[in-house]
């Protein structure tokens, strides 16, 4: 299996999203693959939880949910994070995540 195809996976009801997050950045973009991960460049700090909204808001935007349907599993301390998304298959939301990519 691919790099690109090893980020998202499919569970019950949706799928879960392996990030690799750069807080700090001019901008909120997805930039790449890292280690299995999608990685996503936030404007947001990593202060008290802000770049935790911001990629919850950023993969919703990008999916083209609400933001309630995605959550934050784990990694809510450090740069690599998982996220659930609901309502959408591993493959919607990995097409979703990489159009900007192509």
């Amino acid at each position: 299996m691919s790099e690109a195809a090893e980020f998202v996976r499919d569970v019950a009801d949706g799928c879960t999203v392996s990030v690799r997050v750069q807080p700090g950045a001019r901008k909120d973009a997805v930039v790449g693959l890292h280690g299995g991960a999608v990685k996503i460049a936030l404007s947001a700090p990593p202060v008290d939880g802000k770049a935790n909204e911001a990629l919850i808001a950023f993969v919703a935007e990008k999916v083209g949910l609400p933001r309630a349907r995605v959550s934050l599993v784990s990694g809510a301390a450090n740069r690599s994070k998982v996220l659930r998304v609901t309502g959408k298959s591993a493959a919607e939301v990995r097409a979703a995540l990489l159009e900007e990519l192509a």
